[in-house]
């Protein structure tokens, strides 16, 4: 329909012996396509994260994109590479933003769109799809298991299958990120993108390293979730058991037969990233450029908060945010750790006599020294106290870090025993 020739095959064929341009000629002919179903996201340069690291900071910020994350790409790919073969429908299984962005496609092109995603799928991620028009099918299980029964109902029905990330059209859709990085930052090092099904980041790679074979690329996991080290050492796809993690997004428990041999030809590592770094790194983004990212969009930030990875000691380092679909609660409390990095807030625990009237004298003498209670929880189980005795634990907004000082001297003043809470 945009003149795009047909689906791609090559890109899993070539991907360990290609040392040609034939990849990145691929994504350079899905990017008319691509350009005419996207927007074209801004790389910010943030003056506070240069100062940070003492090196050259770029922030692709995918989580401006249409429908909220890098996935509207593959997606304006996949469709346009097929053009009047989709007339009966899409169909996929995604915990969230690959469903969402295939909803979008699909509405702009008219064509149905049914989704099979988790029960669990958090419902910033899942109620815009629906919003858009997909019909959504909550099933048990993974989203390995979506992805199969999204398989099924595409063969039942003739509706087309269109995989998350293991698919070479989507990939290519991906990686026409990496060609307007290498447009934007002339001196271009060093690239970290989010590693969950692998598209992404092999796109990226693929894209920028083909034109300029220095550029590092390094991929970032999630410890709760992170099949990629195994899978590489192996040679082969190996799943692994998750545990919840709030970068959900990359939270893929078994690399694709299409992505494996990508990342392992044209990546340069992999690393790995905790929740605690994932939850800085959203902090940080919020507080020093506004921008609210997801965590799975915020794991490149937190490979260099944790030392996990280096910036480039020469040149621009560019950081991937694939993505800004987070849910309110979330938001609060990315806000709200936000506040204490910075010291206008502070979480504190205490003991009160546990008699009427105690908690109210507590609020009080907290109102005395001009701060503001955010939050009060009542502590009684796995904590020691006397029979007598209810732990308090409070979160207090503060006007910075002086302000915050004076509070805990004045409470402890007054005979309150205060803990500052950490993490």
């Amino acid at each position: 329909m945009w003149g795009v020739p047909e689906p791609l095959d090559d890109i899993a064929s070539s991907a360990r012996t290609s040392t040609s341009g034939s990849l990145a000629s691929d994504i350079a002919r899905v990017r008319p396509a691509v350009s005419a179903g996207v927007d074209r996201t801004p790389t910010l340069r943030p003056p506070a994260l240069d100062a940070r690291f003492g090196a050259r900071i770029a922030l692709k910020a995918e989580n401006l994109q249409r429908a909220g994350s890098f996935k509207t790409r593959g997606v304006a790919a996949k469709l346009a590479l097929l053009g009047d073969r989709c007339e009966r429908g899409v169909v996929a299984g995604s915990a969230g933003n690959h469903g969402q962005a295939l909803a979008h496609g699909a509405r702009e092109r008219g064509v149905a769109c049914e989704l099979f995603v988790p029960a669990d799928a958090p419902v910033s991620k899942t109620e815009p799809a629906r919003r858009l028009g997909a019909t959504l099918h909550p099933c048990r299980g993974t989203v390995d298991t979506c992805v199969d029964l999204a398989r099924e109902r595409g063969i039942e029905t003739g509706m087309v299958f269109v995989h998350p990330f293991d698919d070479p059209d989507v990939i290519a859709g991906q990686g026409t990120i990496g060609l307007e990085l290498l447009e934007e930052a002339d001196d271009l090092a060093k690239i970290i993108v989010p590693l969950g099904g692998g598209g992404l980041a092999s796109g990226i790679a693929i894209a920028t390293k083909s034109q300029r074979p220095g550029i590092e690329v390094v991929g970032v996991q999630v410890e709760a979730c992170a099949a990629w080290m195994k899978s590489l050492e192996q040679g082969e796809p190996v799943g692994v058991d998750a545990r919840y993690t709030i970068a959900d997004g990359i939270a893929v428990k078994r690399p694709g037969d299409v992505t494996l041999p990508l990342v392992e030809r044209w990546l340069d590592g992999v690393v790995v990233v905790s929740d605690d770094d994932v939850a800085d790194a959203m902090s940080m983004l919020l507080a020093e450029t506004k921008l609210v990212v997801e965590g799975a969009g915020a794991v490149g930030l937190a490979a260099l908060l944790s030392g996990a990875e280096r910036p480039a000691a020469d040149g621009t380092t560019a950081i991937v945010l694939s993505g800004g679909n987070v849910d309110e609660q979330m938001l609060v409390a990315v806000a709200r750790r936000s506040e204490v990095a910075q010291g206008r807030g502070v979480a504190l625990y205490t003991t009160i006599a546990d008699r009427p009237g105690s908690l109210a004298r507590l609020l009080e003498a907290v109102a005395g020294t001009g701060a503001s209670v955010l939050d009060v929880r009542h502590v009684r189980d796995a904590v020691d106290l006397h029979i007598a005795e209810t732990g308090v634990e409070l979160i207090l907004e503060t006007r910075g870090p002086d302000h915050t000082e004076l509070t805990l001297a004045d409470l402890r003043s007054k005979g309150y025993e205060v803990e500052v809470q950490h993490g």
